[in-house]
């Protein structure tokens, strides 16, 4: 796809000028200098035809000494790889000595190039972008990202300058891929992970927590199949969030979560389960996520023991510290030599194709009649739990990995508690164990008895009772959304 790369220098408003462009808020705006340091990508579908835009780390001012070297290669990089640049200056701010330097630099590149003047707010800023001109760009585009002012302007231009879409290419994209989030707590090598799968050095990595700040969104195509690659900020406890970047990172990465199709839980194999990596875990299940566990590090337990059985030791000691989560699979490797990365995906489309698969309704109601017959529900307050039918239905909506779901019509869903639906759900995954993915049982209360006689009564002044088979003394109740041909005969409770 057609790429424009955003630079200039920080706290120029890269991001927010990413942002609106991207249509949605992806790249963190804050008035601290460097918070943005990967490469970020999104699609414009503004203008007359879809482009990737690349919001990239400020370059110059010092800022983050530790990074500068690794945010230049960055800019580089999009640079190298982009059809057209976007060279943002901050009007309010005036030209400086590194905007200068900037554009020294940037008219050593052989790629079109538009200098967009950013931060004129209100009218009374028009005069600010004259001074600019010093830099040789023209024209120049007056914009305020904030408010979107001058964007039909810029677009046109970017349009005219970009090369025609390739048809192909757009009836490629118009394919959905797969999102994968890969998320877990700070340090336990997910943009290690993100590198190795691309091999490529696209998101930062530093033995530093919080480097990663964006939720990063990266395009990745492994063989016929594409995807997109969530690289998030690390999720730390709130006590510990150290300011208020972080707790945006941390929103951010919580918010992939919810958008993505599958999340790739990272652990670190030397350390165990944390209580933080619990509260990740119990936020993908509540979120109702297909999810792989990630157990990486490998290579560091091999190096301390060199001996099989600690590791099984420690793989049975994560999968009791994550027995809520027992549909998720397990895979071990190591992000840092890049083994096992096949098995990592071969589990995904495992779990995609586990989405696909579905229980006969026959099957589905002897199995469940089975499992209550041989362990009935409790009691509560003189009532039991019963099941009149089940059935599993198509799966709704477009996702790329719908999650299976079971109809329990029953008599009273208030009588059926957690410890009986988790029996229940046991019993269906040893018929159809849906690897990686959570179970929605679905329960549908039958109508209260006097819901008939309220809406309408009979014939005979809607005092017609209950109807007895003949030498029986079941009721027969009809349950909406049941044929009537399955209907059977419940005993009073």
């Amino acid at each position: 796809m057609r790429t424009v790369a955003i630079v200039g220098r920080p706290n120029v408003g890269k991001s927010a000028l990413f942002n609106r462009l991207a249509g949605k808020k992806i790249s963190i705006v804050h008035d601290m200098p460097g918070v943005t340091r990967d490469r970020i990508v999104a699609v414009c579908n503004q203008g007359k035809s879809p482009f990737q835009l690349v919001d990239t780390g400020g370059i110059g001012a010092g800022v983050d000494v530790e990074f500068s070297s690794q945010v230049a290669a960055e800019v580089d990089i999009a640079l190298e790889a982009s059809d057209l640049i976007l060279f943002v200056v901050d009007a309010q701010a005036g030209l400086t000595p590194v905007d200068a330097e900037i554009a020294r630099r940037l008219r050593r590149v052989s790629k079109p190039l538009l200098l967009v003047v950013n931060k004129m707010d209100h009218p009374n800023h028009q005069g600010l972008s004259g001074e600019f001109s010093q830099l040789g760009f023209s024209p120049l585009f007056p914009v305020s990202a904030e408010h979107g002012i001058g964007f039909d302007q810029l677009l046109d231009r970017v349009g005219s300058l970009l090369p025609a879409p390739d048809r192909a290419e757009e009836e490629a994209r118009l394919a959905k891929p797969l999102k994968i989030a890969l998320v877990g707590r700070p340090n336990v090598g997910k943009s290690s992970l993100t590198n190795a799968i691309l091999q490529d050095d696209r998101t930062l990595v530093s033995p530093i927590s919080g480097t990663t700040r964006d939720a990063i969104d990266i395009p990745y195509k492994r063989g016929a199949q594409d995807y997109v690659l969530i690289d998030t900020a690390g999720i730390r406890p709130k006590t510990k969030r150290s300011d208020s970047v972080e707790i945006f990172s941390v929103m951010r990465s919580e918010s992939s979560v919810k958008r993505a199709d599958l999340c790739c839980l990272v652990l670190d194999a030397s350390q165990g389960v944390s209580s933080q990596d619990k509260r990740i875990a119990g936020m993908i299940r509540d979120e109702g996520k297909p999810c792989v566990v990630v157990l990486n590090k490998v290579d560091l337990i091999a190096e301390k023991t060199g001996n099989k059985e600690d590791l099984r030791e420690v793989i049975q000691g994560i999968r009791d510290d994550l027995s809520f989560l027992p549909y998720a699979p397990l895979v071990l490797l190591s992000a840092k030599t890049g083994e096992d990365l096949d098995r990592l995906f071969k589990r995904i489309e495992n779990v995609r194709e586990a989405s696909r698969r579905r229980i006969g309704t026959g099957i589905l109601n002897r199995l469940l009649t089975t499992a209550m017959t041989n362990h009935p529900p409790a009691l509560k307050s003189g009532r039991r739990f019963k099941i009149l039918y089940s059935t599993q239905p198509e799966p709704r909506g477009s996702s790329p990995i719908p999650l299976p779901e079971v109809v329990l019509f029953c008599n009273d869903k208030s009588l059926l508690d957690d410890t009986y639906k988790r029996f229940l759900e046991s019993r269906i995954r040893q018929v159809e164990p849906w690897e990686g993915l959570p179970m929605d049982l679905h329960l549908r209360q039958r109508e209260a008895r006097g819901t008939a006689r309220a809406k309408g009564g009979s014939k005979s002044g809607g005092k017609r009772g209950p109807t007895r088979a003949a030498g029986s003394s079941a009721v027969m109740r009809r349950v909406k959304g049941v044929p009537r041909r399955i209907q059977t005969p419940v005993t009073e409770d």
